[in-house]
């Protein structure tokens, strides 16, 4: 049975979930994240696309992306063979990486927008990896409760802090509080 088409819209974010093959993990080591955020960055340079949010975890990764010019399947593709190579080439196997292709959903509006950011930053939190996002070091959120941190190119925070009144600074305060919040919740309210 064939793949179902894709639906690819300009302008628009998308949740993207990738999972490892039989959720063995898709990073063993800190040389293993780092090198897929290397490989965006280089991406990002031939095919400009934008992130809101990601988590690198184990075994998937998550990305809130939106690719202006070249289709989320054809920018997919790269980044997964990409990575698919080093991690196969740097642990002599063979096969597939992945378990199936990536999930994607079109993000409609400025609560799935924040309500998917939120998601993707408290991911190592529900997993029990850490207490706090800030605690996490493969996730983008760290640009966002530090300022001082300077996030990569391909990161557009403003996509999410415009949602925000206030200077850039209130902005990420605002924001943070309110993935806190939603922590702080799910604390005391499991």
């Amino acid at each position: 049975m064939p793949y179902k088409k894709r639906i690819y819209i300009p302008e628009r974010f998308y949740h993207i979930v990738c999972r490892g093959n039989r959720r063995d993990p898709l990073f063993r080591n800190v040389s293993d994240f780092q090198a897929f955020l290397h490989i965006l960055q280089q991406l990002y340079e031939k095919y400009p696309f934008e992130l809101a949010s990601y988590c690198l975890m184990n075994n998937h990764y998550h990305l809130q992306l939106c690719s202006k010019e070249v289709a989320i399947s054809k920018l997919m593709a790269l980044i997964n063979k990409r990575y698919a190579n080093y991690y196969n080439t740097k642990y002599r196997l063979t096969g597939h990486v992945y378990e199936k292709r990536f999930y994607d959903k079109v993000i409609d509006d400025k609560e799935g927008m924040l309500e998917v950011s939120r998601y993707i930053h408290l991911n190592p939190v529900e997993a029990k990896m850490v207490k706090l996002p800030e605690y996490y070091p493969w996730s983008s959120y760290i640009y966002y409760r530090n300022g001082n941190s300077s996030a990569p190119c391909y990161m557009n925070m403003n996509s999410l802090l415009d949602y925000y009144e206030g200077t850039t600074t209130q902005k990420r305060e605002k924001y943070c509080n309110t993935v806190w919040l939603n922590t702080a919740n799910e604390m005391y309210h499991p």
